[in-house]
């Protein structure tokens, strides 16, 4: 599992993170465009600066989650 794992900068472009547990992970500037997150864990991770240009996130828990100045378009949620 990948809690408070440092992901940043990571090319995650269409990847299968459904039912991750990415709690705390720092996702600062990732590209997770077209990737699945539905009912990721995503609870107090960093994403500012992330792509989540048509991810989709339906049912992801965001509680806490920093989403300043990441890219949302077309995002499912």
């Amino acid at each position: 599992h990948l809690v408070a794992a440092n992901l940043s900068e990571a090319d995650l472009c269409g990847a299968d993170l459904s039912l991750a547990d990415l709690t705390a992970a720092d996702l600062s500037r990732a590209n997770l465009s077209l990737a699945n997150l539905i009912g990721t864990d995503l609870i107090g991770a960093e994403m500012s600066g992330a792509n989540l240009n048509l991810a989709d996130l339906r049912g992801a828990y965001l509680n806490g989650a920093n989403l300043s100045q990441t890219n949302l378009s077309g995002t499912q949620l």
